[in-house]
């Protein structure tokens, strides 16, 4: 599902430095091209007000965004299939978290009203949205929306 080429736009957790790295490669623990930490795909990377508008606008794969809050049951009972998500599309994906306690002007602009919610993104445009905790099965229905041809 992934072109070679396709590439993933994120700030490093570590040094704060925008990396971009190639999808097809992002299996192999590809590392900060200023700090070398490793950024590691396969598993949610946490979004932020400062990282969230690039990263989805400027990654050339799906990015799949779980609007969530610590606080919050259904979150914590989704979480482990998110995890799953991010581990099983590494590459194909980029599969995301943002806390909506931490992030509110980001959750408004998207009218983010109950959480859980997980919103598809692709080219930065929004292509599919779930409202509540669901299973793996309907997190990979909602991210195969974003590889469908366009009606």
């Amino acid at each position: 599902m992934t072109a070679l080429g396709q590439t993933v736009t994120i700030r490093c957790q570590f040094c704060d430095t925008w990396n971009r790295v190639d999808g097809a490669r992002a299996a192999q623990k590809p590392k900060c091209g200023t700090c070398g930490k490793p950024i590691l795909l396969d598993r949610p990377w946490p979004l932020h007000d400062d990282s969230f508008s690039r990263t989805i606008s400027e990654t050339e794969i799906p990015v799949l965004v779980d609007f969530y809050a610590e606080w919050c049951g259904p979150c914590k009972v989704m979480a482990p299939f998110v995890d799953q998500l991010a581990a099983k599309y590494t590459g194909q994906a980029l599969v995301g978290k943002l806390d909506t306690d931490r992030a509110q002007q980001i959750a408004g602009s998207f009218d983010i009203r109950g959480i859980p919610t997980v919103v598809v993104f692709l080219a930065g445009q929004e292509v599919a949205r779930q409202s509540g905790a669901v299973p793996l099965a309907a997190l990979e229905q909602l991210l195969k929306k974003a590889w469908a041809p366009a009606d």
